[in-house]
């Protein structure tokens, strides 16, 4: 499994407050299936905007799951980067590669 790190932005205000449960029930839906290990709002931040911690297959896996959100369906993500990601240290470590390349 690699880890991957998705940064998105939403300026829809309305939209976002229409679909944030089912946004929200849908990443429960993602932790549950194991796929999704983090999510959490960026704070003092200008716009809305959230960061997720992705375990899969392949970047093709997020982009899947990303695209099943309310909040992608409903056209209210603006931004988003996916981004392969390998926590050599901290609370993913055991699951890293181990090594540091400069």
């Amino acid at each position: 499994m690699k880890f991957y790190a998705v940064h998105f932005v939403h300026y829809d205000s309305e939209g976002w407050k229409d679909k944030l449960q089912s946004h929200l029930d849908y990443l429960k839906g993602l932790v549950e299936k194991g796929i999704l290990r983090a999510s959490g709002p960026l704070k003092g931040t200008p716009v809305r905007s959230g960061l997720l911690i992705f375990s899969a297959q392949s970047r093709e896996e997020v982009i899947e799951a990303m695209n099943g959100d309310p909040f992608m369906t409903h056209g209210l993500v603006n931004e988003m980067t996916i981004t392969e990601w390998d926590p050599v240290f901290g609370t993913f470590s055991s699951e890293s590669s181990g090594t540091v390349v400069p």
